[in-house]
């Protein structure tokens, strides 16, 4: 059978992430190349008493079919939250819960975007995302990403540019992949051009509350007045990643067309993770459990750092990132990015070639990602020890 596939579909490549995955499926094989949370993380104890609770009480309202936009209790538990903790939310927002903040992605795209309309974004962009776009046609300009993100300049010539851009993509806390934290003052400059060039901004947030080090950033989406900012929250890092619950702040007119367009990809988000995610948000003292994920990855991030400048210190350049789950690492010019990768599996440590997260055709880097989150303390001195063996290759 001679399979033909969509030209949305045919171009995109399997995530390079997923595929390196699959070689940490061998225990032996030091998982620097994932992303997922610290499995201490997790509210284990929590989830499975009130998921007993909510089956006791209330199963059919948790098996059963539920509206689109979300569980009404949790949508307006998130906004009351971020209303009074962050000051997201203006009267001309509404909010509707996702299966994952990816999902944030592609409905905003599938209500925003025609085939051959341009989106801009970091460069380095999670890889993730830069698919979503891809896989609705969509033309991507890259903004390359500075230590205090995006660069203006180039931002606003690419804004003249194109004047067909319907939205901007910004990570701007601890971003992945580079780790960076874009500075209030710039996040001020975005919004300015966002509305002076007449496009919305697409702030992703999955890393806000995995600060570990110096002052919390107003968000982009607290400064709109103007009905221009759609913001996308996760629980995947602060509850768990595999109940897929994440949501969406933005202006009433863009969720109404996002829930039409759920309603043909998944109907609604399952209810019952819904429903735990909200029990666990009411009955459990949340702050607290944010304050515990961050001494966990406090501790692991400049453990990883720390030995970052003591075995590959004068070889690679980084930042060291205020929180999140990365570490960018930048590569003499004189070592081919790609072969460092692969020998590095060679020693059965796995990281990401920053290739994988370039935006436009033809672009390059000499960068790869690691993240700390994920292998415990021991493997973190395993790898880079390893690491540092590996640059006397070279």
């Amino acid at each position: 059978m001679d399979y033909r596939f969509s030209k949305r579909i045919s171009a995109l490549q399997p995530s390079a992430i997923r595929e390196i995955l699959k070689a940490t499926a061998d225990p032996a094989v030091i998982p620097f190349a994932a992303g997922n949370p610290d499995a201490a993380a997790f509210p284990i104890d929590d989830v499975r008493a009130i998921a007993k609770r909510i089956l006791d009480e209330e199963p059919i309202l948790a098996l059963q079919y539920g509206v689109t936009e979300g569980y009404t209790p949790l949508r307006e538990r998130i906004c009351g939250y971020l209303k009074e903790k962050h000051n997201i939310g203006r009267a001309f927002d509404a909010c509707i819960i996702t299966s994952g903040a990816t999902q944030v992605m592609d409905l905003a795209t599938k209500t925003l975007c025609d085939f051959g309309d341009v989106v801009i974004t970091e460069s380095p962009s999670f890889i993730g995302s830069l698919n979503c776009f891809r896989s609705y046609g969509v033309q991507l300009r890259g903004v390359p990403v500075e230590a205090d993100g995006m660069n203006m300049e180039i931002l606003e010539q690419k804004l003249k540019e194109n004047p067909n851009t319907r939205f901007i993509y910004t990570i701007p806390n601890f971003q992945n992949p580079s780790g960076a934290t874009m500075s209030l003052a710039k996040r001020r400059q975005l919004y300015a051009l966002a509305k002076r060039y007449g496009v919305l901004i697409l702030e992703d947030n999955p890393y806000g509350d995995l600060r570990v080090a110096g002052e919390h950033i107003p968000s982009i989406k607290s400064m709109d007045e103007d009905g221009i900012v759609l913001y996308a929250g996760s629980f995947s890092k602060v509850f768990a990643p595999g109940v897929r619950v994440g949501y969406t702040v933005a202006p009433a007119p863009v969720v109404a067309k996002m829930t039409v367009g759920k309603q043909a990809a998944d109907t609604h988000t399952p209810m019952l993770t819904q429903m735990l995610v909200d029990e666990w948000m009411k009955t459990t003292d949340f702050e607290a459990h944010i304050e515990k994920i961050r001494g966990i990855y406090r501790r692991k991030l400049n453990l990883m750092c720390d030995l970052i400048d003591e075995k590959l210190g004068g070889f690679v350049e980084y930042v060291r990132p205020e929180g999140g789950m990365f570490v960018w690492c930048r590569l003499p010019d004189a070592v081919p990015m790609p072969e460092f990768c692969r020998r590095a599996v060679e020693k059965q440590v796995a990281v990401v070639p920053g290739s994988a997260f370039c935006v436009e055709e033809g672009e390059t880097t000499n960068c790869f990602r690691m993240n700390f989150t994920t292998p415990s303390d021991e493997n973190i001195v395993k790898g880079m020890e390893r690491l540092g063996e590996l640059r006397h290759a070279f």
